[in-house]
């Protein structure tokens, strides 16, 4: 089959999955549809509804949009099907009932931010760099019953600095993944529709040794200040700028406000004992931890360390370096988080 005549049904919806479709536009082949999620309620009264990045780009060049609520429903299949598709691309979407993956002549293909079989599952970029890893990638591969299982097309791994956070790591596998999606299309038309694939093969010996990347939720952000401080540090970057790192800060008088922070400095000299058994700890609760602070700098003591706070926000106020933060707050040394 020629690329021209290759018809291509998208489906994504955050900014990530926008490059991938930009890059099949832009290199000429025929989307014939997208689907992506119904347009989210927005605003305080959730009465403005914002449509996903890639219905905005979709619309943008003139492409049909399908929005269903269920994957399953009779209509919407029946819809997809019209459009006549030879192979659908999946990037960060839904899980799909086999329904509608098992529909193009070709197949369907997912692009995911992680080398499989590690961190299967909604947030694998999150919980690369909060797991401290220093290598990641994007992998390719056909859908199957079971959610990112499926028999595995192309990978192509990506270096984490050590400070880099999640924007950083987001960006460079956002443009890896549109390029090895387009190497994926190509190996696929090579092999008319049966390119080579490798299967996720999992024996008993290292089933323990694959990490998850489930949803994070709020509570999944709180920062637990009990814990060695590289293992805080990366915690923190792993979710900069979002959702973000947040803790529970107490005044002297008892009131709390949420906390997040976005970025922190690895102490670089030898903790000087000021650890778990003697940080500053007001209410007698393990789990306060003390402040320490100088004129243009705060930090938290972890279980083995201080952890210098770079850049905050606290709630209801903007962003901002954590040297005003400590200009701007009396008395700041006698307040403690947790």
């Amino acid at each position: 089959m020629k690329k021209e005549d290759l018809r291509i049904v998208f489906m994504g919806t955050p900014e990530f999955a926008v490059e991938t479709l930009r890059a099949l536009v832009e290199n000429g082949y025929q989307v014939v549809a997208v689907v992506t999620q119904p347009d989210k309620p927005v605003g305080r009264h959730g009465s403005v509804l914002q449509p996903s990045p890639v219905k905005q780009y979709a619309l943008s060049q003139g492409l049909p949009v399908l929005q269903p609520e269920k994957m399953k429903d009779p209509q919407f299949v029946e819809t997809l099907r019209s459009f006549d598709a030879n192979l659908q691309v999946v990037v960060a979407f839904r899980m799909l009932p086999e329904v509608v993956w098992a529909m193009p002549q070709y197949g369907t293909f997912n692009v995911h931010a992680s080398l499989l079989p590690q961190y299967r599952g909604a947030a694998p970029i999150n919980w690369a760099i909060i797991n401290g890893d220093t290598r990641t990638g994007v992998t390719t591969f056909f859908l199957d019953h079971e959610i990112d299982t499926g028999r595995m097309i192309l990978q192509q791994p990506f270096d984490i600095p050590a400070t880099a956070d999640v924007e950083y790591v987001y960006d460079g596998l956002m443009y890896l993944g549109a390029d090895l999606c387009l190497r994926t299309i190509e190996a696929i038309m090579a092999a008319e529709g049966h390119p080579k694939t490798t299967a996720q093969s999992i024996d008993a010996a290292n089933v323990q040794n694959l990490k998850p990347a489930p949803k994070i939720f709020k509570e999944t952000c709180q920062i637990q200040w009990q814990q060695p401080v590289k293992q805080v540090y990366d915690f923190i970057r792993g979710l900069s700028p979002y959702p973000g790192a947040w803790t529970t800060l107490v005044a002297p008088d008892g009131k709390e406000a949420v906390l997040k922070i976005f970025k922190t400095t690895l102490p670089l000299t030898p903790f000087d004992g000021w650890g778990d058994s003697n940080a500053p700890s007001p209410s007698g609760d393990s789990k306060v931890r003390g402040l320490k602070v100088d004129k243009k700098h705060l930090y938290i003591a972890c279980t083995d360390g201080l952890l210098q706070i770079d850049s905050l926000q606290l709630a209801g106020k903007k962003r901002m370096e954590a040297q005003a933060f400590v200009n701007g707050v009396k008395n700041l040394e006698n307040y403690s988080v947790k």
